[in-house]
């Protein structure tokens, strides 16, 4: 019989074998010595190994040896820690606003938690259900992942005294809550006018909401000023400018430091024959004492009644302004008037108008863009140019970003200011402005800039 396709394979496979192993046959044999060479190898790379852990442990075990050193740098960094982040007491510096009357970060903070109290005691009242410390704390910490506790709320109350009517009460269920049932617990009620009423009852509306926010930023503002106005009487010469008109804080002013606002007193739970003084448990244990006793506790309550009159009253005069020694030999009266006339300056530029304020910032850009618009011209190879199209050239060719609405405020500024200049001339539904091109560009910069220097003089 013939072989089958399996067969060939298995004599195949057979055949491979055996020229592999007649190749292994072929090797030359291995040395005697080579086992005893790698062993003998091996052993000093572990030998190493072992030294160089050894080595490490040392260098580690050296810095917990002087603790000292570690605990003295340790100290200041503690201190240091007790300062508050530089975010906060820069924070006013980092405001991408015009300059105006900025807030503390700390105030800033303060309101948005009386913005969080109201929307949760709004809730709250609106469903007449009674408003506890406990629900408001939760819902504020949860809506601003900051701590809040009464301490905030005697601030807030002492910012805005009538914005919550404020007890102690007891027998409120607390539905599973730690506190119980007997106990006080501090309750908040929204003040609100007869009228401000729903189907009936009170009630606590969305514009309400808003009127109290700007309320409270409004008593913000206005604790700021009162130390404001002190920093500016402490000044030499002090500068009196009236609240009403003032638009801006005085420039060495720091905004972030103006010191905490001083906690209200808030109700606390009635304390019944509650004994604080000497004099008290005297009168209450008249009697029931021995003769010694009495007599200790008289003589301790005359001392404490001497002592709280016989307490002076300390009053802090406030410094002189002292004169600087490298002003030293300079007359007196000349720095006087120097001093008056940065005081003006100073008093004009807090009461600057807002309006009067963005003129002032725009005649700034006049004289750069003065250049810019006689370009504009040269390159166009025209005196007259539809307004849009100039302003757009404008826009595309001034360092800063600007909308095309703001350049057209700018190019009307130049009409008003250098009417033999620039001139802007409606024709039918369009707007087209001419410019002189044979004017000196250097005169029109020096007449730019005496009219700005003029404007700040106001």
């Amino acid at each position: 019989p013939l072989p089958t396709q399996e067969d060939l394979a298995g004599l195949r496979c057979r055949l491979q074998r055996g020229k592999a192993l007649a190749e292994l046959a072929r090797l030359p044999p291995v040395p005697a010595g080579t086992g005893t060479d790698l062993r003998s190898r091996l052993e000093r790379v572990q030998q190493l190994e072992l030294r160089i852990r050894e080595r490490k442990a040392g260098s580690r075990a050296t810095p917990g040896a002087r603790p000292s050193g570690d605990t003295g740098a340790a100290a200041p960094a503690a201190e240091a820690g007790e300062k508050p982040p530089a975010y906060q007491r820069f924070h006013t510096l980092a405001q991408d606003l015009p300059p105006g009357l900025t807030l503390p970060y700390k105030f800033k903070v303060l309101a948005e938690m009386f913005r969080s109290v109201d929307t949760i005691a709004g809730m709250l009242f609106n469903r007449s259900e009674t408003i506890t410390f406990a629900k408001v704390k939760q819902g504020v910490q949860d809506m601003m992942r900051k701590q809040f506790d009464e301490q905030h709320v005697g601030q807030i109350m002492a910012v805005y005294p009538t914005s919550y009517r404020l007890r102690q009460e007891k027998n409120i269920p607390t539905f599973g809550s730690s506190v119980k049932k007997s106990d006080y617990q501090l309750t908040l009620e929204p003040v609100l006018g007869e009228e401000e009423k729903a189907d009936g009852r009170p009630h606590l509306s969305a514009s309400r909401l808003l009127e109290r926010r700007k309320e409270f930023n409004r008593n913000l503002v206005n604790v700021v000023k009162q130390h404001h106005k002190a920093f500016l009487a402490a000044l030499s010469p002090p500068i009196v400018v009236p609240e009403e008109k003032l638009t801006r804080w005085h420039p060495r002013f720091n905004v972030d430091e103006v010191p905490d606002i001083s906690p209200a007193e808030l109700p606390r739970p009635p304390q019944e024959d509650r004994l604080t003084t000497a004099q008290e448990v005297l009168s209450t244990a008249r009697g029931m004492l021995t003769p010694k006793m009495e007599k200790a506790l008289a003589n301790l309550a005359s001392r404490t009644a001497e002592a709280g009159a016989g307490e002076p009253v300390v009053s802090k005069a406030p410094s002189p302004a002292s004169t600087s020694s490298a002003l030293k030999g300079v007359s007196q009266t000349l720095l006087e008037r120097i001093r008056a006339k940065e005081a003006q300056k100073l008093q004009a530029l807090m009461t600057r108008d807002p309006r009067q304020e963005e003129r002032l910032a725009m005649l700034g850009r006049l004289p750069a863009m003065a250049r810019i618009l006689r370009n504009v011209f040269v390159a166009e190879k025209k005196q007259v140019l539809p307004l849009d199209v100039a302003c757009a050239r404008m826009t595309d060719s001034y360092d800063a970003q600007m909308s095309p609405g703001e350049m057209e405020k700018h190019l009307r500024l130049f009409a008003e200011l250098l009417p033999d200049w620039v001139g802007i001339h409606a024709v039918r539904t369009d707007t087209y402005i001419k410019l002189d091109k044979g004017k000196d560009l250097g005169l029109i910069t020096e007449r730019l800039a005496r009219a700005a220097k003029e404007a700040e003089a106001l």
